[in-house]
């Protein structure tokens, strides 16, 4: 396959729908390489804690995306983070621990994937750098490399990627998170991803017929770009 042929993948690890399509981003880096881009869905002034009003809007969310793709979200996500009201849900910190992982190793979607389990089933604080320290670990990755390299990707150069993430998503079409752009010759195509969520399979296949004529297509489910819509 052509170097020039990637799929471009602009996400947030406290997306909801993002994690519905893990499963999907596993199997379609099987076919060709997955660029992350990091949105910065709840970073900055987008922020907050746990709260009732959050939690009553982002349980029936999360339900529905359960439902829609098989995605498990535990009960130390529902009973315990969602309702803990001194968590703040935080993108920056979770993205720069991808930041870390990609430059190392290049393994950020491994982390990405490692960090949504942790968020959405294990219910644990993806605020918390000590958490992200251990989800590395468990990934084998070296504790102090792993802790200069987080450093380095620090909240400023997180900021810079969630600029550049949200410049390209304008670019090339996309409405919120996640939106995935098949890139060829230089190119954007973007590909819904709704009829396949839950099928990684089927998506995997559809892909490499796709790659040779890159499909345009329309806008699936997704969070928007400050928040979870139902």
């Amino acid at each position: 396959m052509a170097a020039s042929t990637a799929l471009h993948y602009i996400y947030d690890p406290l997306c909801g729908w993002c994690y519905g399509a893990e499963p999907l981003i596993q199997a379609a880096r099987q076919v060709l390489p997955v660029v992350l881009h990091g949105g910065g869905m709840m970073a900055g002034n987008n922020r907050q804690f746990v709260s009732s009003s959050l939690r009553d809007y982002i349980m029936p969310h999360d339900r529905r995306i359960a439902e829609y793709t098989g995605q498990p979200f535990g009960q130390d996500y529902f009973e315990g983070l969602l309702r803990d009201s001194s968590v703040v849900f935080d993108s920056t910190p979770p993205t720069r621990a991808v930041l870390a992982a990609e430059q190392l190793q290049g393994r950020g979607l491994d982390m990405l994937q490692r960090l949504q389990v942790a968020h959405y089933v294990e219910g644990r604080h993806l605020v918390d750098v000590d958490v992200l320290l251990a989800l590395a670990a468990e990934l084998g990755f070296e504790a102090e490399a792993f802790k200069a390299a987080f450093e380095q990707n620090s909240d400023a150069l997180a900021a810079e990627h969630f600029k550049y993430s949200r410049g390209l998503l304008s670019r090339v079409g996309g409405q919120g998170f996640p939106t995935l752009a098949l890139e060829k010759e230089g190119r954007f195509s973007l590909i819904d991803i709704s009829p396949f969520l839950g099928k990684p399979e089927a998506f995997a296949a559809w892909l490499g017929q796709s790659v040779a004529c890159a499909p345009v297509a329309a806008v699936g489910p997704s969070c928007d770009l400050d928040g979870c819509s139902p």
